[in-house]
C-alpha cells in the first residue's frame, strides 16, 4: 500500500534497477508519515561512510504528536539495507551518470519502506520523447474508446 509517490523521478530519470530499504525514523515521524504528511519531491539518496542516507525528504510534524520536542522536518535519515546490497550500489553509483532516486514510500508488514531506483538522468530530448509517447498512448485510448462506441450504435 503506497503512502506517497515521487512522480517527478520517472520524468527526470531512466530507472534501471529498483531497491527497497527500511528507514530509521523517530516516533513523531512515523505518526506524521502514516497521516500522509510527507513529500519525496526534492529528496535524493547519497552514499556516505559506507551507508545510504536520504536527504531532503520533508516530513511535516503533527501538532499533537510533537509537543515535547522540536522536530526537524528535513533531517537526514539513514536507510537500512544488507551490506552486500550497499556495496553493490556503491560500485554502480560511482559509474558515470548514475544517481539513487527515491521512488515511493509504502507499507510492508506494518513497517514503512522506501523504494528507490538506480537512475540515469534524462536529457531534454528524452523527456520530450517520453511526453510524446504518453500523449500518443492517451490519444490512442481515446480513439479506440470512441471507435468502440460508434460500432455499438451501428
Amino acid at each position: 500500500m503506497s503512502i506517497v509517490e515521487n512522480r517527478k523521478a520517472t520524468h527526470d530519470y531512466f530507472i534501471e534497477e529498483r531497491f527497497e530499504a527500511g528507514l530509521v525514523l523517530e516516533g513523531w515521524e512515523v505518526k506524521a508519515i502514516r497521516a500522509g504528511h510527507v513529500q519525496l519531491k526534492e529528496s535524493y539518496v547519497i552514499v556516505r561512510d559506507g551507508a545510504l542516507w536520504i536527504l531532503g525528504m520533508h516530513v511535516s510534524p503533527l501538532p499533537t504528536a510533537s509537543t515535547h520536542i522540536h522536530p526537524n522536518a528535513t533531517r537526514t535519515r539513514k536507510l537500512l539495507l544488507h551490506a552486500e546490497e550497499i556495496s553493490k550500489l556503491i560500485g554502480k553509483v560511482e559509474q558515470r551518470g548514475y544517481a539513487l532516486v527515491p521512488l515511493n514510500l509504502h507499507y510492508k508488514g506494518g513497517r514503512i519502506k522506501l523504494d528507490f531506483g538506480l537512475g540515469r538522468g534524462k536529457k531534454l530530448h528524452d523527456k520530450r520523447d517520453t511526453q510524446r509517447d504518453k500523449d500518443w498512448a492517451r490519444e490512442k485510448e481515446r480513439l479506440m474508446k470512441h471507435d468502440t462506441r460508434a460500432r455499438k450504435g451501428d
